[in-house]
C-alpha cells in the first residue's frame, strides 16, 4: 500500500503541474476524452457503482485496494493530460 500511496502522491503532483500548463480548451478536451472511459465501461458491463467511490472521498484511512485505485486513477489522468499537451498520435485521423 505504501508504494501505491507514494506513486499516487507523485502522480497527483505531476497532474497539478500538467493542469497548470494547459489552456482551458485543452483541459476540456482532456475531460471529454476521460468521459469515454466510464461510458465504455457502462456500455460493456452496466452501471458503475458509485457509492464506493463516494465513500473513498470521505475516508480517513485508506485500504490497500483503495490506494491502488487512487494510484491507477491518477496515473490515467496524467496520461491523458500529457497526451493532450503533446498531441494525440494520428491527430489528423477522425475519431469515429
Amino acid at each position: 500500500m505504501d508504494d501505491d500511496l507514494s506513486e499516487f502522491k507523485a502522480y497527483y503532483s505531476l497532474a497539478d503541474r500538467l493542469i497548470e500548463a494547459l489552456t482551458p480548451e485543452r483541459l476540456a478536451e482532456c475531460l471529454r476524452m476521460l468521459a469515454l472511459h466510464p461510458a465504455d465501461y457502462r456500455l460493456r458491463f452496466g452501471d458503475i457503482p458509485r457509492q464506493d467511490l463516494l465513500d473513498l472521498l470521505g475516508a480517513t484511512e485508506i485500504k490497500d485496494e483503495q490506494a491502488h485505485l487512487l494510484r491507477d486513477g491518477m496515473e490515467l489522468l496524467v496520461a491523458y493530460l500529457a497526451s493532450v499537451r503533446d498531441g494525440w498520435k494520428g491527430e489528423d485521423e477522425p475519431i469515429h
